[in-house]
């Protein structure tokens, strides 16, 4: 005769069937051996089976390295392909700041200075004694620059009529023998001749090396800022 049902519903939930025991995983510890000749000539020769030993941290080091020194290599290649041939004669300051100058006609006078307005001042003229404020470009015939009150930011002040600048500059600012004297505001533009300037001698030196060669013609572009305050 089969047992009643309610006996066994109760049979199975007081006595249920043991589920078999699961084995627990085992965890092992990572070590990483320092990676260098002699560990792994002894791991070589312990195991052949295992690897090996491969520096990596080296090789990207020095594949970073090389990745560096191919592009300062390359902003070096630039600089050389787009900067201009050195000069090997005189250190020369390379500065067009009057480069966008109008242009005009050079008049000669008598003394060899030749000069040309580009643009006539509408302020005072600097009385004899006076120190000026005068912004200036001064290159070569072949359009050379070597010096320049731009490149230094701010007018050179000189007193006129002082006899301490050049001849040629002295004509050119105050005037006298066929030259007007310039104004305030006014543009100018010069070429004075070696006798004007500085003679057969050399000029600008420092440490043996010289700015501007004996029996130079100067060119002088002229901007009579004002009166020095």
């Amino acid at each position: 005769m089969a047992p009643p049902i309610s006996s066994l519903s109760s049979l199975v939930t007081s006595s249920p069937v043991p589920s078999p025991p699961h084995p627990k995983p085992t965890r092992r510890a990572l070590s990483v051996a320092p990676c260098n000749s002699a560990s792994s000539s002894s791991s070589s020769a312990s195991t052949s089976s295992s690897p090996p030993c491969q520096p990596v941290a080296p090789q990207v080091a020095s594949a970073g390295r090389r990745g560096l020194l191919a592009l300062g290599a390359g902003f070096l290649a630039s600089a050389a392909l787009l900067s201009p041939a050195g000069d090997a004669g005189a250190t020369r300051i390379e500065y067009y700041a009057t480069v966008g100058d109008k242009l005009c006609e050079l008049s000669p006078v008598k003394s060899g200075l030749a000069y040309c307005d580009v643009e006539v001042g509408t302020g005072a003229q600097p009385p004899r004694g006076e120190l000026i404020n005068v912004h200036y470009t001064a290159r070569f015939p072949d359009g050379t620059v070597f010096d320049s009150s731009y490149k230094r930011g701010r007018p050179l002040t000189m007193r006129v009529g002082a006899g301490k600048m050049l001849r040629g500059l002295e004509q050119g600012i105050s005037g006298g023998g066929g030259v007007p004297p310039m104004l305030v505001g006014g543009k100018r533009k010069l070429m004075i001749p070696p006798t004007l300037a500085y003679g057969p001698e050399p000029a600008g030196c420092f440490s043996g090396d010289c700015n501007i060669p004996g029996n130079s013609t100067l060119l002088y572009d002229l901007y009579l800022v004002g009166m020095y305050k």
